[in-house]
């Protein structure tokens, strides 16, 4: 009888603890708001912006494991992500997402 609870708790204890295995990584570093395209003609254009905080950045594309179609969603989207600033870029408020959700 002893053998079988303590099973039970190991059992247990095994389910809380890849339940809270699952949560790790499930912050985000940012929300911010996708505002649209850039429909701007100048070399360095083209993309969509997106405001973070009080910055507005723009980028190219979303990762391939997004959910969100550009081409169908309606703006202001609001949105939380992993980015970074992307190096080297025209304009140097261009940043690269790596991890994106609707909010």
């Amino acid at each position: 009888m002893r053998m079988v609870k303590s099973f039970y708790a190991f059992i247990v204890i095994l389910c809380l603890t890849l339940s809270f295995c699952g949560k790790e990584g499930k912050e985000y570093k940012s929300e911010g708001i996708i505002l649209g395209p850039d429909i701007r003609a100048c070399v360095c254009c083209g993309g969509w912006f997106i405001k973070i905080d009080t910055t507005t950045f723009e980028f190219n594309t979303l990762p391939d494991n997004s959910d969100i179609d550009l081409q169908k969603e309606s703006f202001p989207l609001r949105v939380r992500l992993d980015w970074t600033l992307a190096e080297g870029a025209c304009p140097n408020n261009r940043i690269d997402i790596q991890r994106i959700e609707k909010e």
